[in-house]
């Protein structure tokens, strides 16, 4: 179903009763358009991508790497 701002907003209850059991609905600003979706529906979209912050931390560690201080004194430049 198509709305218009000003009903969706005096009718929010509505809007998130009808997403929750007819699906996406439009909502008309002007010359923009805005969609409402749920929740399941959006895990449907993204097709069981996790967010990024769980992508890297996923991926491997840095045991292996070594952060040591290099106690040597710093090199003199010339300005």
């Amino acid at each position: 179903m198509d709305w218009k701002l000003a009903d969706a907003k005096n009718r929010f209850s509505e809007v998130v009763s009808r997403v929750l059991t007819e699906g996406p609905q439009r909502i008309h600003r002007r010359n923009d358009t805005v969609v409402v979706i749920s929740e399941q529906e959006l895990n449907a979209l993204r097709g069981g991508a996790n967010p990024l912050v769980d992508y890297l931390m996923s991926g491997p560690g840095l045991e292996e790497v070594d952060l040591a201080h290099d106690p040597s004194p710093m090199r003199e430049v010339e300005l």
